[in-house]
């Protein structure tokens, strides 16, 4: 008879005291979006190998597919499994009914995105985030700036700026920041450049985690300044869709097998060996 794996012992507010912590260590927490079983557990194995926390996370769209219910149990499941310390954070939320209901459903974190309205309606929606997720003990991210969603143009430029990150922080009250420095959502055209030297005052003025959107194609050593600098929570979505979908295309063109349980490991193994990858590189002192 098996017996039962202990999970780690985790609670919502950890995960703030974790990336502050972090941050103060000049280290980051990898942050990794899932969209099924076989995602899910490519991320894990990586994690369990290399024996560091990760933060899984899902967003509405992701929720729509697979269910609440059923992600959420999915995510615990696989933590315990595994024997990993780690989190479950809603990705960029427009909704504040959404985020109560994953808030209710066992969400560690979530994130509220009005960065596309002015100032002042990003602190006062933000500020009511923050107040309903203090009733769940709950971390909460928001964003400034300008950070290129898919579909969205790369050209336009809206970096984070420091004095109204700092105005931002103190009025909402928000745990961790989602700042504009250089990166964009999907694959780039062109490599990244970040802007660290912004990436360090904006720490300065704020004093709380900073998180990295779009980290897929963004090269090593700009990760490590950006660690260096801030940065204590990187996300990662695009480059786990397009291994995972890379790799079962190719089994698929190779032979005629129909069982899902032969064809799903290798695509399974990519995205583990793509997360083992990243944590070696965000993990380098």
């Amino acid at each position: 008879m098996l017996m039962p794996v202990q999970l780690p012992d985790v609670h919502p507010a950890d995960l703030t005291e974790k990336l502050s912590s972090f941050q103060k260590k000049g280290k980051a927490i990898l942050a990794t979006n899932f969209y099924n079983y076989e995602t899910l557990r490519g991320i894990l194995q990586a994690a369990a190998v290399l024996e560091q926390p990760i933060i899984l996370q899902l967003t509405k769209s992701s929720l729509d597919y697979m269910g609440l219910a059923s992600a959420v149990k999915m995510a615990r499941a696989g933590l315990q499994s595994f024997n990993i310390k780690g989190w479950l954070h809603l990705d960029h939320c427009y909704s504040y009914s959404l985020i109560q209901q994953c808030l209710d459903a066992g969400f560690d974190s979530v994130m509220i995105d009005a960065s596309e309205r002015p100032l002042e309606d990003n602190i006062r929606i933000t500020r009511k985030v923050v107040d309903l997720a203090l009733q769940y003990n709950a971390n909460v991210e928001a964003e400034l700036g300008y950070v290129a969603k898919l579909g969205q143009s790369t050209d336009q430029v809206g970096f984070t700026d420091p004095e109204e990150a700092r105005q931002f922080v103190e009025a909402t009250g928000v745990h961790a920041l989602a700042v504009a420095i250089g990166s964009a959502h999907g694959f780039y055209k062109q490599e990244p450049r970040l802007d660290i030297e912004l990436l360090a005052t904006i720490r300065e003025k704020t004093g709380i985690p900073l998180v990295l959107h779009g980290g897929s194609g963004i090269p090593a050593a700009a990760l490590q300044q950006a660690i260096k600098n801030g940065i204590s929570k990187i996300n990662l979505a695009t480059e786990i869709k397009n291994i995972f979908i890379q790799t079962l295309q190719a089994c698929l063109t190779e032979n005629e097998e129909i069982d899902l349980r032969v064809v799903f490991p290798p695509a399974i193994n990519a995205v583990s060996d793509l997360v083992k990858e990243k944590l070696a590189i965000i993990n380098q002192p």
